[in-house]
């Protein structure tokens, strides 16, 4: 095995992507996988592309291209691989074997990622979970020393009974010991959920793809401290702050949310259920969209599917395209509020802001506003913005929203 990094070295990747029968969501410059693996602590020092119709059984690349990227690895002295796509415990066992130095998928990095980023308790169970049920599937490739037998006067599992299975064992009794703290904190939530319903408060969750600036307009609307960086999954912990409308004389609960990902674990969005409940029982979706990424269509639509996965589908979404400082002036939209359609027979309100320079927060304020007058019948509808031609800017959103949705 390739020696590991000196102490405070980072870690020396090659990153690896397959694209499997011409996948659309194939990323073909692995730009996202490179930023998974900086936000993680790793140095991605080379990038492989493969193509094949079906993935190798064994070793998911096939046994030349294996070669290759040992090569690589050689070349580059590098101290482990990263895979873009998720590796069956035989492919990453065999993979390790054939190349010499530890491999990690995506799913893993990931995990890691998350692992190191939460801060409250809720969040370091939710974390624990995942990681935990991740690990169950993968004890063979772990440890060589789990086939051996265990038995005997004063061993723990019975006579005869091997390290894996006693392994597996604690770690399944790991797993219900979490599921039923995390239970009790699905049930406090619940509680706080209640309350602020009996209090009549209009709750507004922001969700988005990881990075697209969801914590600093967070900050920027209530003034609040939390956690922002330019970095994937900077925050994990949802924070709820109220924001004061004045143009609806009233108060919201905003929630910050975890970021969605293209391939998010399906495990781990069942270990951060409780936190993203928040995002299904909101009475509105701030749809949080990076304006100058190159893929905002495809980030969109899978913020979309998790929005679906997770029972959040059918909640009214306000999108707010974000970074629009980052923009070239061509590239700059032509009102700062519109309409678009995002799927036959169902129109979205759009708002352009920048959440770091201030630009666009009143217009999406007053729409935040707008949406609570036309829900709630919170007393006389707010002035709306008006466009160039003297039209409404802001009509409610509750009339669109009445359409199916994706």
């Amino acid at each position: 095995m390739t020696a590991a990094p000196a102490s405070g070295e980072p870690t020396r990747a090659v990153l690896v992507g397959v694209d499997i029968g011409g996948n659309a969501d194939f990323d073909a410059t692995l730009d996202e996988l490179a930023l998974l693996a900086a936000s993680a602590g790793d140095l991605a020092v080379a990038r492989v592309i493969a193509r094949r119709r079906a993935p190798d059984p064994a070793l998911f690349v096939g046994s030349g291209k294996a070669d290759e990227i040992k090569a690589l690895v050689a070349a580059t002295a590098a101290h482990g691989v990263i895979f873009d796509q998720a590796l069956s415990p035989a492919q990453q066992r065999n993979l390790e074997r054939h190349l010499g130095v530890p491999v990690a998928d995506r799913t893993s990095l990931i995990l890691d990622i998350f692992a190191d980023r939460a801060q409250s308790h809720e969040g370091k169970l939710q974390v624990e979970l995942a990681r935990l049920q991740y690990m169950a599937t993968r004890l063979v490739r772990r440890w060589s020393h789990l086939e051996r037998q265990q038995g005997g006067i004063g061993t723990r599992g019975g006579p005869g009974e091997a390290q894996i299975e006693l392994d597996r064992r604690m770690i399944g009794d790991r797993i219900k010991s979490v599921k039923e703290r995390l239970e009790k904190v699905k049930r406090q939530r619940g509680t706080q959920r209640k309350a602020r319903e009996r209090r009549g408060t209009f709750r507004v969750s922001l969700v988005g793809y990881t990075n697209a600036g969801k914590s600093t307009l967070f900050n920027a609307l209530v003034k609040a401290k939390a956690y922002a960086a330019d970095q994937l999954f900077a925050t994990l912990d949802t924070t709820t702050r109220s924001l004061w409308l004045a143009q609806a004389q009233s108060s919201v609960s905003l929630s910050d949310t975890v970021g969605f990902i293209r391939d998010l674990p399906h495990k781990l969005v069942e270990a951060f259920e409780a936190t993203l409940h928040e995002a299904a029982d909101a009475d509105l979706l701030l749809h949080v969209v990076d304006a100058a990424s190159p893929l905002l269509a495809e980030q969109q639509a899978e913020v979309d599917r998790v929005l679906e996965d997770i029972g959040a589908g059918g909640v009214p979404q306000l999108l707010v395209f974000n970074k629009c400082d980052l923009l070239d002036e061509a590239q700059q939209a032509r009102a700062a509020v519109d309409w678009i359609e995002v799927h036959p027979g169902l129109r979205r309100q759009r708002v352009f802001v920048s959440a770091r320079t201030g630009q666009g927060l009143d217009l999406l304020r007053l729409a935040i506003a707008e949406a609570v007058n036309a829900r709630l019948n919170a007393g006389p509808a707010a002035p709306s913005a008006l466009l160039p031609d003297g039209s409404s800017a802001l009509a409610p959103l509750a009339a669109a929203e009445a359409a199916p949705t994706l």
